[in-house]
């Protein structure tokens, strides 16, 4: 099943961000490898796709996972959780309709 993975930035926390952002996305690939990842990405703070230091306010991801606890526990060893990045994570499950 799908799964929306949304965390949420503390803020102020660029600089921690970019830190764990190689190791972030590693993760990610790994997902994009094994054919499980839908679609990832920040928000921006601003309306820019580059917003320089005015940051990011969070991260969604759409992935495939076995179950819910799969896609928690996956969610819970990001290394943006580990560099204190996120201030929540709400992980939800997701049925993609569109496109077809």
């Amino acid at each position: 099943m799908l799964y929306a993975i949304i965390g949420e930035d503390v803020p102020g926390s660029l600089d921690r961000r970019l830190a764990a952002r190689p190791a972030h996305v590693e993760r990610l690939k790994a997902l994009q490898d094994e054919g499980r990842l839908i679609v990832a990405g920040p928000c921006p703070a601003i309306d820019s796709a580059d917003p320089g230091p005015a940051g990011f306010t969070g991260s969604v991801i759409i992935a495939e996972f076995p179950s819910l606890a799969d896609a928690k526990a996956w969610a819970d060893a990001d290394p943006y959780v580990a560099a204190g990045v996120y201030a929540e994570v709400a992980i939800k499950p997701f049925r993609k309709a569109f496109p077809a």
